[in-house]
């Protein structure tokens, strides 16, 4: 290897304490669910409780849309919610967090130019 190549850090860095059991739990997530989906009154059960709790907390977004809130969070986090269980929650994640990323990027923008104005009149 040359002095030129940048090396991989991910491969140079032994893998964490806490990345691997990250890894396990999400792993053994993933084996309850699947033991859960597999009994038809225990999936109907669990699909409706997510659909309840995602449902209030993506409403509670579009209030706070209107009142003080973070409402742009509750609407994604919502929609996180519901993607887990609903193909059609996972399609519009896709939508909000796009829609999110680009309202950060326009405010950051705005804030940047705020600065510019502040430093032109102040020199």
């Amino acid at each position: 290897m040359t002095g030129t190549d940048d090396p991989d850090p991910a491969a140079s860095r032994p893998t964490t304490a806490r990345a691997r059991r990250w890894r396990r739990f999400r792993v053994r997530l993933r084996i309850w669910r699947m033991r859960m989906h597999a009994h038809p009154v225990s999936s109907a059960t669990w699909r409706t409780a997510v659909a309840v709790v995602g449902g209030l907390i993506l409403l509670a977004g579009v209030v706070m849309c209107v009142t003080p809130g973070p409402g742009a969070a509750a609407i994604v986090l919502g929609l996180a919610i519901l993607s887990t269980e609903f193909a059609w929650a996972h399609g519009m994640l896709g939508y909000a967090r796009r829609w999110a990323h680009r309202a950060r990027q326009k405010a950051r923008a705005v804030r940047r130019r705020g600065r510019e104005r502040r430093r032109l009149r102040r020199g």
